[in-house]
């Protein structure tokens, strides 16, 4: 009873947007919807911090406490000057550096620093106080202004550079100028190629790319609300390319089962409510399975991996949403035509299971045991390149792009202690401060302590500048923070804490670690338990979430050592293990979704093995074409100037192709061939072809 009444109700559902008055209305209402949305949230914006470390990290509590201080809000940037011919700087030199003090002064509002020469005499540095706020963006106008009054003032013989924390961050926002508009427009050029390819129609694109597009624009108004509304940090360009990429792929699936069902009836409108109640089931599985995954990402600590999962999960609802109510009706209201030139007509119905995929599919079943084996060993390959892998990047390699806040952290490193760009900071009672200095100089790798001032109250703290040898960004550093900290701590009553930026990484790379351990897991639980409520098995799902599983490993891998080569980084950065993990495992398992779902309905009639391959053979198009899309859209995050995200688009565009192509098209159908009937335990899909005969007599004994 349960499943006639949920057959009915999809059925009216379904006749109720394909139709033409339904169709109109689910248009109009949408898109008015939609515009109502866009335009009442216009406006609101999401913080554009971007804090690297745990909120309860020591960095983040040293953070808030330096507030306390006076001029908190001044930060400085690093004039580095140097001879291009290496020579050291003359008195000259010296004297023409201090006579840019006013110019300097004139863009800071603050007196700059007397110029400090190296040991080698050849480059000095001028700090130079900046008041800063936590928009990068308003940071970068500060900069600019600064490099513009410099380079009019530049000594003849000298060449200057402008670095530090400070412009590290304006130079990120400066190279984001205009990034996510270029994001965009490539990322809807690839989509739109692809589907021209895909469907050899110069119309049938406009309408699923219409859809998304309008999907695109309602998330990102959505998401900005609740990153305003809720605090949350986020990476927009990487939602963008998540719902073009999920939604691409809902309306490939809705639009492949169209297609396949007017080569078996005249009546395009019955085709498409026949598609849209069977691809129903699978898209809100896949969506769920994605989504869920997504919001295990709240329990994770660094601030920008839970802002983009809360951010994803709603983009990709809204995907979700317009792909299954909209696209049925824009395709309900264009008709069949809409697939000029090549209109699919039910005298020219192909045999499914004679297509390319399905010879593919019968070959591997013939021999699974073979073609498993050589699957296994190949990803093997792939996954060894997790040997030698390490996490973490500094500050440095972070640009795809050059930029002058690098290239003068590396004059800056050649000639002074390679920690004075980015030095330790420690906080401690003021009545301790002393005892704190003696014990922080003790640590291994400390080149110089000085004091950094004192607040005022009934409880003064004082702040001490650490500077170390070892170079920000390294494991070094990280061991330098580790020292210090435990120096500090051990002075009794002085309730001290170490922050500064190496301090910060230190905790980032803590908090990561433990986001991947935390979040990892979950992830493929909850794909477990989607495949356990689609496929009513144990088997199958812990069978197809191991292949999986193998699969996201091999991508990273091959993925990681790839971006070794190509983007020159002599690590991935700290959050594309986890985005990566999640990414794969969870847009896999739609794939996995797309065909095991339909393989499940063959084997009704024609049993497992009969049954994977007559799937392969319905689905390998839709999914190729899924999952070159999404490879696609997922590449076009190497146009943003971060090797973060370049990495991120290579690794997960690879990994998609590998899913795509090998996993789905080869080691599923050898499994399912090798286990047999067996995969669906404790159901017996099967076997109720067998019993149709006597279900059919039973019905009519009881008439």
């Amino acid at each position: 009873m349960t499943t006639q009444l949920h057959q009915h109700d999809s059925s009216g559902v379904a006749r109720a947007l394909t139709r033409r008055r339904g169709a109109w209305l689910t248009l109009i209402i949408g898109i008015l919807l939609a515009l109502g949305v866009i335009g009442g949230l216009q406006g609101m914006n999401a913080s554009a911090r971007s804090d690297a470390a745990p909120a309860s990290s020591e960095s983040t509590q040293a953070a808030r406490l330096a507030e306390q201080f006076p001029d908190s809000d001044l930060q400085p940037v690093l004039v580095v000057a140097s001879r291009p011919d290496g020579h050291a700087l003359t008195d000259q030199d010296l004297a023409q550096l201090q006579d840019l003090a006013p110019q300097l002064e004139m863009v800071s509002g603050h007196r700059p620093s007397p110029p400090n020469t190296s040991t080698d005499q050849r480059a000095a540095v001028i700090q130079v106080p900046v008041r800063v706020a936590e928009d990068n963006t308003a940071n970068a106008t500060t900069v600019d202004h600064l490099r513009d009054t410099i380079a009019a003032h530049t000594p003849p013989g000298l060449t200057l550079q402008v670095t530090g924390g400070v412009a590290f961050g304006a130079d990120i926002a400066s190279a984001f100028d205009g990034a996510n508009v270029t994001l965009l427009l490539v990322t809807i050029g690839i989509v739109a190629l692809l589907l021209i390819l895909t469907y050899r129609s110069p119309v049938l694109f406009l309408v699923p790319l219409a859809v998304v597009g309008l999907a695109d624009q309602v998330a990102a108004v959505v998401t900005q609300a609740l990153g305003q509304a809720f605090d949350l940090q986020f990476d927009a360009g990487v939602v963008s390319v998540l719902v073009f990429g999920a939604g691409t792929n809902y309306a490939l699936l809705l639009i492949s089962r169209y297609r396949e069902r007017l080569h078996h009836t005249q009546d395009y409108r019955e085709a498409l409510a026949h598609a849209w109640r069977a691809t129903v089931p699978a898209v809100v599985a896949s969506n769920l399975t994605v989504v869920l995954a997504l919001l295990t990402l709240v329990l994770a600590v660094i601030p920008g991996t839970r802002g983009l999962g809360i951010a994803g999960a709603a983009g990709l609802l809204i995907a979700a949403v317009a792909v299954l109510t909209l696209l049925p009706a824009g395709l309900s209201l264009a008709g069949r035509r809409v697939f000029w030139p090549f209109v699919p007509k039910p005298q020219t119905a192909p045999h499914p299971a004679h297509n390319t995929w399905g010879r593919i599919a019968r070959a591997v079943t013939r021999r699974p045991a073979a073609v498993l084996l050589a699957s296994t060993v190949l990803l093997g390959a792939m996954a060894a390149g997790l040997l030698g892998t390490s996490v973490g990047l500094t500050q440095a390699d972070r640009f795809r792009v050059p930029s002058e806040s690098a290239a003068g952290l590396e004059v800056l490193a050649e000639h002074f202690p390679a920690g004075a760009a980015a030095p330790i900071t420690v906080i401690a009672a003021a009545d301790r401060i002393d005892e704190v200095q003696a014990a922080v100089e003790q640590a291994n790798g400390v080149d110089s302590v000085h004091p950094g001032g004192t607040t005022s109250g009934p409880d003064p703290l004082a702040r001490l500048v650490v500077t170390g040898d070892p170079a920000p960004g390294t494991d070094a550093a990280s061991d330098l923070v580790r020292d210090v900290r435990a120096a500090a701590h051990a002075v009794p009553d002085a309730h001290a804490v170490v922050g500064g930026q190496p301090a910060v990484d230190l905790d980032a790379r803590d908090g990561n670690h433990r986001d991947l351990l935390v979040v990892a897991p979950l992830i493929l639980a909850i794909a477990a338990l989607v495949l356990f409520g689609l496929l009513r098995s144990v088997v199958a799902p812990l069978v197809l979430l191991v292949t999986n599983l193998a699969s996201a490993l091999a991508a990273i891998g091959a993925g990681s050592w790839l971006a070794r080569r190509l983007f020159d980084a002599p690590a991935l950065d700290l959050q594309v293990p986890l985005f990566a993990f999640l990414f794969l495992v969870a847009l896999g398992i739609d794939y996995t979704i797309f065909l095991v779902h339909r393989a499940r309905a063959e084997t009704t009639e024609h049993g497992t093995r009969e049954g994977i391959v007559r799937a392969v053979a319905s689905t390998g198009g839709v999914i190729t074409s899924a999952g070159i899309v999404l490879a696609a859209v997922f590449a076009a995050l190497g146009v943003l100037p971060l090797v973060t995200l370049g990495q991120l688009g290579l690794i997960v565009g690879l990994g998609v192709l590998v899913d795509t192509l090998l996993v789905r098209t080869v080691v599923v159908p050898a499994l399912f061939a090798l286990l047999g009937d067996r995969i669906w335990w404790p159901s017996r899909p099967a076997a109720r072809r067998h019993d149709t005969p006597a279900r059919e007599l039973a019905v009519t004994v009881a008439e």
